[in-house]
């Protein structure tokens, strides 16, 4: 008889114990032994304020902070994935010009230090594009409702040009990744699927919407999730054109207080709540579709015409 091997071995218990003696060194040496005056009580000062006009809480440079990372990954992810979309379909597309593009932009991406690009990104967009679109001007001559919720949905009228700016620095630079993924999904459809759809007379751009991409879709959900959390860490290092994101504001509280080890822990647990969150939900994601497909219910079909 087999005995059967336990779930958890000593060793791994032994790496258990290094573990949390390493973690209780680092803890000890930070809050101990490091000659650092702790000021934990200016933290949430910059996270709530208290508004005397309206007689209420409103959020601080923190959370403020917070609210424009979240906004700015929200957009950058939604144009990224258009971007990186049509370009993932470039790259798989039997014309070799469309398919040199598609190559040229996502290597010139991939193989460029990412500050660079933000920098390149940034003075053109904001010096040529967003100047000419007279973004700004549009922004500041909404009034009432129209100006609630440009604020609430982007930014305040003085800082959409930065905002926008930032988007689209983000968006062209997860745009190339993204296109990987979708490049990757369409050719990890079997290639028994396009000559089947070619037998009946389909044309490309058929079995792409009725019969490649509804299969891809699935295979590329899980790594597109995973670009979204990519977008909120990425969009730390827009901080350096000063847009008033999560980092930057973190490092006007910094330069302000002089408290940097509370203000840059307080970052990261603000960085790392939503992060594990859609991380949680990433998995939940790859389990459901692994689940459908042991279950025999993803077999490819074709459609009934």
């Amino acid at each position: 008889m087999r005995l059967k091997k336990p779930a958890i071995t000593v060793l791994d218990w032994v790496l258990l114990a290094v573990i949390l003696g390493f973690l209780t060194y680092v803890v000890y040496r930070l809050f101990f032994a490091l000659n650092y005056k702790w000021n934990w009580a200016v933290i949430p000062t910059y996270l709530l304020r208290f508004d005397g006009e309206t007689q209420g809480w409103k959020a601080n440079i923190l959370l403020e902070g917070f609210f424009t990372t979240i906004k700015l990954s929200v957009w950058a992810t939604l144009l990224a994935a258009l971007l990186g979309f049509a370009i993932g379909l470039c790259r798989v597309s039997p014309r070799l010009f469309l398919r040199m593009t598609g190559r040229t932009y996502v290597e010139s991406i991939r193989n460029t230090p990412p500050l660079v690009l933000v920098f390149i990104f940034y003075y053109f967009v904001s010096d040529q594009l967003l100047a000419l679109a007279g973004l700004e001007e549009l922004a500041r001559a909404a009034t009432g409702t129209g100006r609630t919720l440009l604020a609430f949905f982007f930014a305040e009228p003085n800082l959409i040009n930065q905002f926008f700016s930032g988007v689209l620095t983000l968006a062209l630079f997860q745009g190339a990744y993204i296109a990987e993924i979708v490049r990757a999904g369409i050719q990890a459809i079997d290639t028994g699927q396009w000559e089947a759809g070619k037998s009946i007379g389909l044309t490309r751009w058929q079995l792409l919407r009725r019969i490649i991409l509804p299969q891809a879709t699935r295979i590329m959900l899980p790594p597109l999730a995973g670009e979204f959390i990519n977008t909120i860490k990425w969009s730390s290092i827009v901080s350096i054109i000063s847009i008033q994101e999560l980092t930057f504001q973190g490092l006007q509280v910094m330069a302000s207080t002089h408290a940097a080890i509370e203000v840059w822990l307080t970052i990261s647990v603000m960085y790392l709540v939503p992060c594990l969150g859609l991380s949680l939900c990433v998995r939940r994601l790859e389990r459901a579709f692994a689940g459908e497909d042991r279950a025999g219910q993803t077999v490819p079909q074709f459609p009934s015409y």
